[in-house]
């Protein structure tokens, strides 16, 4: 298999460089001049004389020009053009008027349209008058007709075409080459925000946690060396409720970050079922940013943690709303008790910093007897 494909690439790259086209014109030339000792050239000395002149230049075509200056491009396909259109008409018994047809191909494939076209047309109209002079001052049954000599010219018009079909595979491969730079890039960029993302997450969701637990254990530490072991013992239980309600935020949280994340107003009916909280959508339900929906369901979450913990047992309902350009989420519960957010988890606090860097806003106070957050992001 292997060997195969280096087979392959390198046919690929004779065919691509100038090896074959280079050895197909030596072959050519070599058979001109053969030629040239037996046939019956009409100005034997003129016929060498164009021939010395254009072999070097069929060479050179097959090379690249795009180094050359214009008016270089343009001299090199002038002069090959027109010395193989006299030596079309004297040559004739040869195969190097073939060469007039090439130097017209190849004026198309290295000149702009324009300039091609023209000078084509005037190695088509060289041709025509050098076959008109040969026919005059030497006849021969097999000479040319000068409107034949004419179609010199049309092979530009291949040239022309194979020109502009390499352009357009090179500006191909370019725009493609660039598309695939512009979506690394982008999955790049993609990467960082979506690193930032869980970076910021797990942050809020264990920062605090930790950070309480860590304070409760030191307390703790420094109770017990006083000899206060029930208050010690106080503090170690409150670092493990803390550390229980840091597992079940850290389960919500990798719910959260799946890629198969049920749509927003799903995730918060299944969450309301769990908590046994009425649950209601108002508007009409639609895709909603990551980001977005992952913002509601964390103050939701905060929200339903701090009313069971400072207010259990109290009713408690969730209402999702939609409208044009933005998401709402109200939690209310509905007895007293210290505010939702004054402890626990990563707190409305910190949510309200979160939605905030989305554009939104979270409101949290009294409502009779209970307690309210509201939040409003833009979709």
């Amino acid at each position: 298999m292997a060997e195969r494909e280096r087979a392959m690439a390198e046919r690929k790259r004779l065919t691509d460089e100038p090896v074959l086209p280079l050895a197909l014109a030596a072959t050519f030339l070599v058979v001109t001049v053969v030629q040239y000792f037996s046939a019956d050239l009409v100005v034997p000395w003129l016929a060498i004389a164009l021939l010395v002149v254009a072999s070097p230049l069929a060479v050179v075509s097959f090379f690249p020009w795009d180094g050359f200056p214009r008016w270089l491009r343009i001299t090199l396909a002038a002069g090959y053009s027109m010395s193989t259109a006299v030596l079309l008409p004297i040559a004739q018994t040869t195969i190097a008027p073939g060469l007039a047809f090439v130097a017209s191909m190849v004026a198309g494939k290295r000149l702009d349209r324009r300039t091609a076209i023209t000078v084509a047309a005037l190695g088509g109209v060289t041709a025509a008058i050098a076959v008109w002079i040969v026919g005059r001052l030497h006849p021969t049954p097999n000479t040319w007709s000068w409107w034949a000599a004419l179609s010199v010219a049309a092979p530009a018009y291949a040239g022309i075409s194979q020109r502009e079909r390499a352009e357009a595979l090179h500006n191909a491969k370019r725009a493609a080459a660039e598309a695939e730079r512009a979506g690394r890039s982008e999955a790049r960029e993609a990467a960082l925000v979506e690193r930032s993302r869980i970076a910021r997450e797990i942050h809020d969701v264990l920062g605090h946690s930790l950070s309480g637990i860590a304070m409760q254990l030191d307390m703790a530490d420094a109770l017990q060396g006083k000899g206060r072991t029930g208050e010690a013992n106080r503090a170690i239980r409150r670092a493990r409720a803390l550390a229980v309600d840091s597992i079940t935020e850290t389960r919500h949280a990798v719910h959260a970050l799946r890629e198969d994340t049920l749509p927003l107003e799903k995730t918060l009916e299944l969450m309301a079922a769990s908590e046994s909280a009425a649950f209601e959508v108002t508007g009409e339900p639609g895709p909603v940013p990551t980001e977005t929906a992952h913002a509601v369901i964390r103050a939701a979450q905060e929200a339903l943690t701090n009313a069971a913990k400072y207010a259990p047992g109290s009713d408690r309902s969730i209402t999702l709303g939609f409208t044009g350009g933005t998401v709402s989420l109200t939690v209310v519960n509905g007895s007293g008790g210290p505010p939702a957010g004054t402890g626990g988890g990563m707190g409305l606090v910190g949510m309200r910093e979160r939605v905030a860097l989305l554009g939104g806003s979270l409101r949290a106070g009294p409502a009779g007897d209970g307690w309210r957050v509201d939040v409003e992001v833009p979709r």
